[in-house]
């Protein structure tokens, strides 16, 4: 079983933000899947559905990002799962618009999201996919940038990494999360 967890905030004021390409990545699997995800649980909606022959549980926390921990641990004690079938995508300020990152394993850097996730998992042994947003403008406040929506000329790159995002956890899923980050990893 897999559980892949994209990050973000709830609400129609953080729709198309910088800090919510996690959820959009899991809206794009959600479809790609047939999955839906709309079952509010363990602090999150979630979906139920299939890849290959694997078990995939959709999230996205309902929590706020700074609280994404809670309703993660929540989950992976309810469905006893191992921490490297935990997937989590979120945004990444370190990557530019258009580019993602694979890694097994990691700290938290800046993101207050992975850093609730990994303090209440008490582990940071898990893989994530880190979805590019590029960095602020010199000047600008973190949490200002990460809240703002993507500039126009954005918008192919981002599908791309979207895209890329989704076919890069298909990958871990269904063959193994080394060739997916062979495959999909920025050179």
């Amino acid at each position: 079983m897999y559980i892949v967890v994209g990050l973000g905030n709830p609400g129609d004021k953080y729709e198309k933000t910088r800090h919510n390409v996690g959820f959009n990545v899991i809206d794009l699997l959600a479809k790609e899947y047939s999955i839906d995800v709309s079952k509010l649980k363990h602090k999150a909606l979630i979906g139920e559905g299939r890849v290959g022959t694997e078990k995939v549980i959709l999230v996205k926390p309902m929590t706020y990002m700074n609280l994404s921990g809670e309703s993660v641990v929540d989950i992976c004690n309810y469905y006893n799962v191992d921490l490297e079938n935990v997937i989590v995508i979120y945004d990444d300020i370190d990557l530019d618009v258009g580019k993602i990152r694979i890694r097994k394993k990691g700290s938290g850097g800046t993101h207050n999201g992975m850093r609730s996730i990994i303090k209440c998992l008490g582990s940071n042994e898990f893989p994530r996919v880190r979805v590019g947003i590029s960095k602020p403008k010199n000047g600008q406040d973190l949490a200002d940038f990460v809240l703002s929506r993507f500039a126009k000329e954005d918008e192919k790159a981002l599908h791309e990494s979207f895209e890329n995002a989704v076919a890069a956890v298909d990958c871990a899923i269904r063959q193994d999360l080394d060739l997916a980050m062979n495959r999909y990893n920025v050179k």
